[in-house]
């Protein structure tokens, strides 16, 4: 065999052996595989240590945030407490420092009253029928009457209150009886007149009213 037909075949054998592809198959590694395994079961057992951990701490915070949240909740029902007692005492000095004030005003208004219902005084004199203009004697009881006005005014703005017993029955709670009389046309126990009124200070009893009653209805230990 010469030389160009050794050359011609080399060269045929050499195209083949090009157009054949080699397939590499990755050789088995299981110490590898055991290796990453172990890895991500590490991995595992750390993320789940530090939930536990995390959870923990969340636990305790809250049971922390609890306590604190009881002893708030504690102080702020005590500081209530404290705060509620002390006003009211605090009112009940003010009504104990103001009861007797308001009594005598309620007095004052008694006397003012009686003088408004004094009946009016004739004119007399010459020195009135001479003068031009009439003289007015009455005019201080205009000024009463504002004096008056202006104590209503003022009761008022204390909350006290005048109780209307008259054509009421009688309640020995509101008043006391210090007459009787007879009255056809009234039922029994009805209060007829009120010689001094009562009165009411933030609905309570502050000046018990006297009255006449109706006698058929009032005992004697009610007088």
């Amino acid at each position: 065999m010469d030389d160009a037909v050794k050359e011609r075949l080399l060269d045929q054998l050499r195209h083949y052996l090009d157009g054949i592809e080699v397939l590499e198959e990755p050789a088995a590694d299981p110490a590898g595989t055991t290796a990453d395994l172990f890895t991500v079961f590490v991995e595992l057992a750390a993320v789940r240590n530090e939930v536990r951990t995390e959870s923990r701490l969340v636990k305790e915070a809250l049971d922390q945030f609890r306590s604190v949240f009881g002893t708030l909740q504690s102080g702020h029902a005590t500081l209530e407490r404290e705060l509620k007692r002390a006003q009211a005492d605090a009112q009940e000095r003010g009504q104990a420092l103001l009861r007797p004030l308001l009594l005598d005003l309620l007095e004052l208004r008694d006397r003012l009253d009686a003088t408004l219902q004094l009946p009016a005084a004739p004119q007399r004199g010459w020195l009135g029928r001479w003068r031009k203009t009439p003289a007015t004697p009455e005019d201080w009881r205009e000024g009463l009457g504002i004096t008056s006005r202006r104590l209503d005014r003022i009761l008022a703005e204390r909350r006290v209150s005048r109780i209307d017993l008259t054509g009421a029955r009688f309640d020995p709670r509101l008043a006391r009886a210090v007459g009787t009389r007879q009255d056809a046309h009234a039922d029994p126990g009805i209060v007829l007149e009120e010689v001094r009124a009562g009165y009411l200070w933030d609905n309570e009893l502050l000046r018990s009213a006297e009255v006449i009653v109706n006698q058929s209805g009032v005992g004697d230990s009610e007088i």
